[in-house]
């Protein structure tokens, strides 16, 4: 066992108090879950069951995940449910970027987060009704800014353009993981696919700024981390954010082993030394986690 990462064996073990989140705040969390569901919208944050969404929620804070609640993906990691337009009804809902904008309207934000399901089952990977949502937010809540959390299009840039083009303050588009562990992490995704997007964002809209974030604990190695943060400075990603994994249900892949706050703080130190403006690295941290103050901070770096 390395002084870095705790290991764990086959039972299922029982959270370090580092990656514990106190659970409080129920009042504002049922209310605007109530209110989310009566436009018929999704949040990532409870989709993927993140352990944040009491804190955020409380904040005001939420991340609309549009194209549905469905995805035509089955990454190893992720509690969003699996869809398949063959046996379901996998419509999007043409109300949904107009209720987007109501609610960020409503909840009167100035950051607002955007992403999505995959959905290889659209020509356009969804990426129309991705940047309507951005539109109608724009008109909607003029003063705010807004964050895009993209799918990799499954390589179409003619997608990733269209989004960049409706014009977000930053594009966001995560790596996940090592390129060592796609097959089991991202078996539909592809490593150097996923750079690609990002180097195309910042080529075709050099002034957004742009962000990935991955996860620890996943069984790779420090010396595999420190690649990933290497290979996102070579497409000058602006913004990096790197969270513990926790498996949010049985099915989903075990955790590995828990990465130590000093570790997650060693990772932010290389990723600074490489060029980074912002390196956002600890148990808790998700990719629009606090999503507003990393912003703010990569752009005043």
């Amino acid at each position: 066992m390395t002084p870095d990462l705790v290991q764990i064996g086959n039972a299922r073990p029982r959270l370090p108090e580092w990656a514990r989140r106190p659970r409080t705040h129920f009042e504002s969390l049922n209310k605007l879950k109530t209110e989310l569901r009566t436009l018929n919208l999704h949040t990532v944050c409870e989709s993927a069951r993140c352990p944040n969404i009491h804190e955020c929620f409380h904040r005001g804070a939420a991340t609309f995940m549009i194209l549905g609640n469905l995805c035509t993906r089955g990454c190893g990691f992720c509690s969003v449910p699996k869809g398949n337009p063959r046996k379901q009804d996998m419509r999007l809902d043409p109300a949904e970027p107009a209720n987007v904008a109501r609610m960020a309207a409503a909840m009167k934000l100035k950051y607002v987060v955007i992403t999505s399901v995959n959905r290889d089952d659209l020509e356009d990977g969804g990426s129309a009704h991705f940047a309507e949502t951005v539109h109608l937010v724009r008109a909607a809540v003029p003063e705010a800014r807004v964050e895009v959390l993209t799918p990799d299009f499954d390589g179409n840039l003619s997608a990733v353009a269209r989004v960049l083009d409706a014009g977000p303050d930053v594009f966001n588009h995560n790596m996940e993981t090592v390129p060592r562990l796609y097959r089991k992490v991202r078996p539909q995704a592809d490593y150097r696919q996923s750079l690609e997007v990002l180097r195309f964002a910042r080529e075709h809209r050099p002034e957004v700024l742009t962000k990935s974030g991955f996860m620890a604990g996943l069984g790779e190695t420090a010396e595999e981390v420190h690649q990933l943060l290497r290979d996102l400075r070579e497409q000058d990603t602006d913004v990096a954010t790197i969270g513990q994994y926790l498996q949010p249900t049985r099915r989903n892949l075990p955790v590995a082993g828990y990465v130590t706050p000093e570790q997650f703080d060693a990772y932010r130190d290389f990723g600074l030394s490489l060029g980074f403006r912002m390196v956002f690295s600890g148990p808790l941290v998700r990719s629009s986690y606090m999503a507003d103050v990393v912003s703010e901070q990569a752009q005043q770096a």
